[in-house]
């Protein structure tokens, strides 16, 4: 890859800059390492779940599969 060095004074000052990639079939952007490391902490969370939000994600599957629903009351009922 060969960048010019407007886009080579645009990276130092820890802007972005887009580069053309017809290898990957899209547009990238190339950023210091140091600021991707930031902007990947806005976008991705690798940290376990806490106890609450798995229960609100099993809560939220249990409503979309209908666990609601009043005819499944019986449930409730026949199991201890």
């Amino acid at each position: 890859m060969n960048l010019s060095t407007a886009q080579i004074e645009a990276i130092k000052q820890g802007e972005p800059v887009r580069i053309d990639a017809p290898e990957v079939g899209t547009d990238c952007f190339v950023v210091r390492a140091d600021v991707f490391e930031r902007i990947k902490t806005l976008l991705y969370d690798d940290e376990p779940l806490s106890p609450d939000e798995k229960t609100r994600l099993l809560v939220e599957a249990g409503l979309r599969a209908g666990w609601d629903d009043p005819e499944m009351d019986i449930y409730n009922r026949e199991l201890p």
